[in-house]
């Protein structure tokens, strides 16, 4: 089939197609030193591939020598280049994607080889006016075959990307559900994956459990099934990006849930896992995807993963319907036997301490905070004046006022216990006294037996 080639020129036709079948001919006979150019100018305009090693070089340079022959053949024969010339383009693309390339680079390098094939052919139309016609009139069919042959890579690219990713999603769902299963991966693709986690047999590496869902008004329905499902995959790959020690973190969307497997490699700090989760979800909220998060308590090794994942849907109970994070690490089991406390556990705080508990909450918490302040300064009058900021004589002023109101002298242990139970009973409940469960309370003196509660 013919490309179309004419000649209407100054020189002659004739004149014009010798000089075009030499220029051709040189290249043809350059053609491994051609390639060898291409490869060294993309080394030095693609930071990704000056990156790669020499087998991928190698590589390269052998695709590029394919693709100027074929490139020739076509302009040697006059004709439009077809699947057939370039159908060792899909492996090459494949091998591409595989390697970690960017599409970005991939499509690049086409142009870099474009462009130093040109300029050979530039060089070699030298500078008579028949070899200049000869150039002018190959630049056509080399965009043509240039956008052909990029076109095609590229959607072979694409589609091995999306065959990679499906794979990689399967496989990371069948790995997660061996592990809730209590199951231990030993061989084949499902081990690699669990090692490329973190996760391996033999690893005892503290990990955590994360079960993330969405949560949203029910009216909302410009969501949809679709954007529910595209919002959990957004949501999916972004707790993915939170893990540490060198590893990604195992993330799989699991019907309505998501199910996150973050392992933290030695030294690894489960608080600061809680806070990268914490600002995840703060970056999701942003774009109009709002999650309640559960986290588990940290366990080692993958034995305790079905464990630590019936922590995590657990711990979700404490969230209010607009979501939050519940993180286990972040409390003491003194908080967590609070906010699992039912209505009889509040019944049986004396009558008096509620009701100055609540006093004071709607006041600011004054009397509050001076329980918790003498309670983390082992009863340190002058050291939780110090914290709170207060004259020594106004904190005993205060701890008067509290045994007057309820009858507990905070020096007695059993009194100060008492207190502080009531305190966190107080404290899972919201400000509208009790028709929603603990999200958030307060923060202060981490350590202490002040409440840490959920962010």
């Amino acid at each position: 089939m013919s490309s179309g080639f004419s000649l209407e020129t100054l020189t002659g036709a004739e004149t014009v197609r010798a000089e075009r079948a030499r220029i051709l001919s040189e290249l043809l006979d350059d053609l491994n030193d051609l390639a060898e150019a291409a490869v060294t100018t993309m080394r030095a305009e693609i930071p990704a591939y000056a990156a790669m090693d020499d087998a991928f070089h190698a590589d390269v340079r052998d695709q590029v020598a394919r693709h100027y022959r074929s490139k020739l053949a076509v302009l040697l024969e006059d004709r439009t280049v077809t699947l057939d010339d370039i159908a060792y383009t899909r492996r090459a693309a494949m091998r591409r994607a595989r390697a970690g390339v960017a599409l970005a680079d991939y499509i690049n390098a086409f142009r870099v080889g474009q462009q130093v094939f040109w300029e050979s052919v530039i060089e070699r139309a030298g500078p008579s006016f028949a070899g200049h016609e000869a150039a002018l009139s190959l630049a056509a069919p080399l965009m043509r075959y240039c956008d052909f042959a990029s076109t095609h890579a590229a959607n072979a690219y694409m589609e091995f990307q999306q065959y990679a990713a499906a794979e990689a999603v399967r496989e990371s769902r069948d790995l997660l559900e061996t592990l809730l299963a209590g199951g231990v991966p030993t061989r084949g693709r499902q081990l690699a994956a669990a090692q490329s986690h973190g996760l391996g047999p033999e690893t005892r590496t503290p990990l955590l459990v994360v079960i993330a869902v969405l949560v949203g008004s029910r009216s909302d329905v410009r969501r949809g099934p679709d954007q529910g499902a595209d919002a959990r995959h957004a949501a999916c790959a972004a707790i993915a990006r939170t893990g540490g020690n060198g590893t990604r973190t195992l993330s799989v969307v699991r019907q309505s849930e998501i199910v996150a497997i973050p392992a933290l490699g030695p030294g690894g700090d489960p608080e600061e896992l809680c806070d990268r989760l914490q600002a995840v979800r703060e970056s999701l909220l942003s774009e109009g995807i709002t999650l309640a998060m559960g986290i588990s308590t940290v366990v080692t090794g993958t034995a305790g993963i079905p464990q630590a994942y019936q922590e995590a849907r657990a711990v979700l109970e404490f969230l209010p319907e607009d979501g939050g994070v519940a993180a286990l690490p972040r409390i003491t089991p003194f908080q967590y036997l609070a906010l699992r406390a039912d209505d009889t556990a509040r019944h049986l705080v004396d009558p008096r301490i509620t009701a100055l508990l609540a006093e004071d909450r709607a006041r600011g918490g004054v009397l509050t905070a001076t329980i918790r302040a003498f309670a983390a300064a082992d009863l340190n009058l002058r050291a939780s004046a110090e914290h709170l900021q207060i004259h020594p004589n106004t904190a005993q002023y205060r701890l008067r006022r509290i045994q007057e109101r309820t009858g507990r002298s905070l020096r007695r242990i059993n009194d100060l216990v008492e207190l502080l139970v009531a305190i966190a009973l107080q404290d899972s409940l919201p400000p509208n006294a009790g028709r929603e469960r603990l999200a958030t309370a307060t923060n202060e003196d981490r350590g202490s037996a002040s409440v840490r509660s959920f962010p």
